[in-house]
């Protein structure tokens, strides 16, 4: 095939993908120099860079995402939001009509974490539909030494607006596909069961109450077994 040929049909399998893609609208919301840039760059283009410029007003770019388990593809359409409060009046136009939204603080950065649970949060909550998914990222992760912010507040956080919750990191590329996956799982299918703002009691507690209810199913069809 020509080098000519090559391009018309990745170009037509491109455009296969996204005419059979779900799109879903994802925005990213906190204060300037959170990491909300470095998590995109991350998660689209596999790159990291230790310094880059404030946003201003809004990027969009978009990711398309294959789910075997669903047989379906999701086409992400992501907007990374201005953190600086003078952008903060335009920030509705983006997160109008989104189907996530991903709440970003710095876990070094204790008035980050503030400002989403006191401002963004009831931002949210009155100018967004009911069945937004919310997810919560504590980001730069990998300077955990220097935190203000400890892991449990941000799972107390979650669990409270019923959130997924992950601590992140762009720099060593931690935990941003699970985010979006997380997200992408909750938008195909919305029982999906959130596990990660649980606590590591709460993990242990419902790992031994669903190995308790095996117990029991193993133990009924032994008995079925004996009486035929």
């Amino acid at each position: 095939m020509s080098n000519e040929g090559k391009k018309n049909k990745n170009k037509n399998d491109k455009k296969d993908i996204d005419d059979l893609s779900i799109k879903c609208k994802v925005v990213l919301i906190g204060k300037s120099t959170v990491g909300k840039t470095s998590i995109i760059l991350r998660y689209t283009s596999n790159v990291f860079r230790e310094t880059s410029l404030s946003t201003q007003g809004a990027n969009f770019v978009t990711k398309n995402v294959y789910f075997p388990e669903y047989k379906k593809t999701i086409k992400f359409e992501i907007w990374d939001t201005a953190g600086q409060e003078r952008f903060r009046s335009l920030a509705k136009m983006f997160y109008n009509n989104a189907s996530a939204c991903i709440l970003v603080y710095d876990i070094t950065y204790r008035e980050s974490f503030e400002d989403i649970k006191n401002f963004w949060i009831p931002e949210l909550r009155e100018n967004t539909q009911d069945d937004i998914i919310l997810a919560i990222a504590g980001n730069k992760c990998d300077n955990y030494a220097n935190e203000t912010v400890n892991d449990n507040e941000g799972k107390a956080l979650a669990k409270e607006i019923n959130a997924i919750y992950m601590r992140t990191s762009a720099k060593l590329n931690s935990s941003i596909d699970e985010l979006f996956n997380s997200i992408g799982n909750k938008f195909l299918n919305p029982d999906f069961e959130i596990k990660s703002n649980l606590t590591k009691e709460e993990l242990r507690e419902k790992s031994e109450e669903l190995r308790r209810e095996q117990i029991k199913l193993n133990n009924k069809n032994k008995k079925r077994k004996k009486c035929c």
